[in-house]
């Protein structure tokens, strides 16, 4: 933790948005400051990232932390999960992410060495999230110890927690070698000190960082900007750390970004396989002739952009005349035989050439609930117009760049007999870079996985390798699924499933009926939206109250009970008349009654009031009405009896009776809370008027002494509005 300073955003205690309550100071960067808080409604710890006040009105920084936002769009349990932006009324700008427990790299990195078998895992827990991240174009481009956290400190749980809100766009901003940048340019690619960025560049981050922690110290990176540009361009000292870690470090950390391992894949493909070394591509290396001496040396042919090992310098050779004369030969029958293939069409196909790209990408995809889409380069205008023609006929779309690099000859029409072969999935993905490949995808079919399986992943159309992943998904959705998404947004409550789905679950046209309690109309929606996400095409139907703070305050406090058979009935107090929906306005008299269904005779009867104030209210037992048992509220009544527990201001109302008007201070939402229990609820009788939070602390402790005693909870809301 870090101590707060007086100057800060927030300082412990404060609470935001009218939710969440700062806990602590996580740690200060360049641009932002983090906190630790703790959810008043659900009690969901959270992280909370805030802009610094002179960075708040800057529309750099405002574009980055929505961006930063929008990394919720990868769901990878490696990732960070973002929630939204807000901003308090003071301009300050927040964004709102999950807490991870537990301690960061940098905090490893401080307390010595890590082995080389937990760096391993890490590297291939990381690998997999910037995987994903990649995937939809993002890089992260700031990776350091500091902003991967082991969560439980388990290397398995690694969590990258920090998208580069803290890169600076302003000309103002600190140098490289500045107090706030030394550390993150220690682990900062070469080709970031000129601005170029792309997925290779974390991959370096990522094999630098690990080096760190096995070394158990921070790279040198060094004094001035000379040396820090200097030092880049050498490769990391890898000595002494043991294999296949050291290999795989050399390849993540070559400083020339063309040596490095191009995908995430290819690191996590090294790993899998535990470092076995990978086959010789089809590159022809040509040893050189022996030394002779040169009187004539003919003009050298021009070097491709991309050279080969073959492509070395040419170095004087001395010897005789006639070897020599062989060697200006040699050079001339090179220099014609390209420019003959060049305008023959050898090289170009006889079209047009394009600019060469590293890595050579291409991502095509049709996802459940996202638009296909195909992005990234082809080598010709036909297989583009192929692309083109194929997403259109599934309603996506394409952003395709003409251009030549590292593929086979047959790559085109190789790609396009992948996507004959995998388009009868359910959902899929295909991503290359070069000639290497992998699919992704689901099928409710196990005829089509079959199908797919045998073919791949081993063998490939034409020149492409690769991997595969497929699953084998149900026509019927477990139940159970949809409980562990009403687990993670409730948070004013229980929000549970109403239905019945079937023996084996839902069907494909089974609609998905949710009751329950929130906090807000923003918990509905993002409930909603993880429902349609997961439930497939399936009608979502959430029929659920809407409930304030206070009301939820307690609602997460309330003791796991079954509902009753106590029925809540409210009245006009001036007409008499039913209100069935409990709806009240300014002015009106609520009168409120609970009925003790006929076949009740035991236990007793609690009934208090939430009230949309932040009081609680005890109808019964209260110092006027003490005697709660069932017995006693019967009053030698059988079958089934009327208790009025809110009266009409102008009846007659027994000690305790309580009546209330409606009045504007105070409009939204009660609950009134019915208990039906064994033994009394409390051991002491509660004040009529208590605080929420007091009621709240006290059903907390009871249910801490582990009676058994509720027998059943049912609960009714009351709402307030103007006329």
């Amino acid at each position: 933790m870090t101590e707060p300073h007086p100057g800060d955003a927030f300082q412990p205690g404060d609470v935001l948005n009218n939710t969440y309550r700062i806990e602590a100071l996580l740690g200060r960067g360049g641009t932002s400051d983090v906190y630790r808080a703790r959810s008043e409604i659900s009690g969901r710890l959270v992280a909370i990232k805030v802009l610094k006040a002179e960075f708040a009105t800057n529309d750099d920084y405002l574009v980055l932390m929505t961006r930063e936002e929008e990394i919720r769009e990868i769901r990878h349990d490696a990732i960070v999960r973002y929630s939204e932006n807000h901003r308090t009324s003071d301009g300050l700008v927040y964004l709102l992410m999950d807490y991870i427990d537990g301690p960061g790299l940098d905090r490893k990195l401080k307390d010595g060495p890590m082995s080389a078998e937990d760096l391993l895992t890490v590297c291939k827990r990381v690998g997999e999230g910037l995987q994903a991240a990649h995937a939809r174009s993002i890089v992260h481009r700031d990776l350091s110890p500091d902003n991967i956290i082991l969560r439980d400190d388990d290397p398995a749980q690694a969590v990258v927690i920090d998208f580069g809100i803290a890169k600076d766009t302003n000309p103002g901003a600190e140098t490289i070698v500045g107090n706030e940048f030394a550390g993150k340019y220690a682990y900062a690619a070469p080709e970031q000190l000129s601005g170029n960025t792309d997925a290779r560049s974390d991959i370096y981050s990522l094999g630098a960082l690990l080096l760190a922690n096995f070394r158990g110290k921070s790279p040198d990176v060094g004094a001035n900007p000379m040396e820090v540009v200097q030092k880049k361009s050498d490769p990391l000292d890898t000595s002494g750390v043991p294999e296949p870690l050291k290999s795989l470090l050399d390849r993540m950390t070559a400083p020339d970004p063309n040596d490095r391992f191009q995908t995430m894949s290819d690191v996590l493909a090294f790993i899998d396989s535990g470092g076995a070394e990978e086959a010789l591509d089809d590159a022809t290396i040509i040893a050189p002739p022996p030394k002779t001496d040169v009187i004539a040396e003919a003009p050298s042919p021009p070097r491709p952009a991309n050279p080969t090992p073959a492509d070395k310098s040419v170095q004087k050779q001395s010897s005789g005349i006639s070897s020599g004369l062989i060697v200006a030969g040699a050079a001339v029958v090179l220099i014609g035989g390209g420019a003959a293939a060049f305008f023959g069409g050898v090289f170009g196909g006889g079209g047009p050439t394009y600019p060469a790209v590293s890595p050579y990408s291409l991502v095509i995809e049709n996802l459940e609930n996202l638009p296909a889409s195909a992005s990234g380069f082809v080598p010709s205008a036909d297989m583009q117009n192929a692309l083109v023609t194929r997403m259109t006929e599934i309603g996506g779309a394409t952003d395709l760049t003409l251009a030549s690099g590292e593929i086979a000859d047959s790559w085109s029409n190789d790609v396009l007999a992948v996507l004959d072969d995998i388009s009868t999935l359910d959902d899929w993905q295909l991503t290359l870079n070069g000639n290497r490949a992998k699919i992704t995808g689901s099928t409710s079919d196990p005829a089509v996985l079959t199908a797919l399986t045998a073919r791949y992943p081993e063998t490939w159309p034409g020149a492409l390798d690769g991997t595969i992943e497929v699953a084998l998904t149900s026509l019927f959705l477990d139940p159970g699924d949809v409980d562990n998404i009403l687990a993670q947004y409730a948070d004013c409550g229980p929000v549970f499933q109403i239905g019945n789905p079937g023996p084996v679950g839902y069907g494909p046209d089974d609609p998905v009926v949710v009751k329950g309690t929130l906090a807000g109309e923003a918990s509905r929606e993002a409930l909603q939206t993880a429902l349609e996400d997961q439930t497939d095409g399936r009608d979502v139907i959430i029929d659920a109250d809407i409930l304030n703070p206070t009301l939820c305050l307690v609602e997460n406090y309330l003791p796991e009970a079954p509902e009753g058979e106590m029925e809540i009935t409210f009245r006009d107090g001036a007409s008499g008349q039913e209100v069935p929906f409990g709806d009240f306005v300014v002015g009106q008299n609520p009168v409120i009654d609970v009925i003790i269904p006929d076949d009740v005779f035991t236990g007793y009867l609690s009934v208090s009031v939430l009230d949309v104030s932040g009081n609680v209210f005890h109808l019964v037992p209260n110092i006027g009405r003490a005697d709660n048992s069932i017995n006693t509220l019967r009053d030698g009544r059988d079958g089934a009896v009327p208790l009025r527990v809110a009266f009409s201001l102008d009846e007659e109302r027994p000690d305790g009776g309580i009546a209330f008007a409606v009045d504007g201070s105070s409009l939204g939402k009660s609950k009134i809370l019915v208990l039906h229990s064994d033994a009394p609820l409390f051991r002491e009788m509660r004040p009529t008027t208590e605080s929420a939070v007091g009621y709240a602390e006290a059903l907390s402790e009871r249910a801490a002494t582990g009676d058994q005693l509720i027998r059943s909870l049912d609960t009714r809301i009351l709402t307030t509005s103007q006329p």
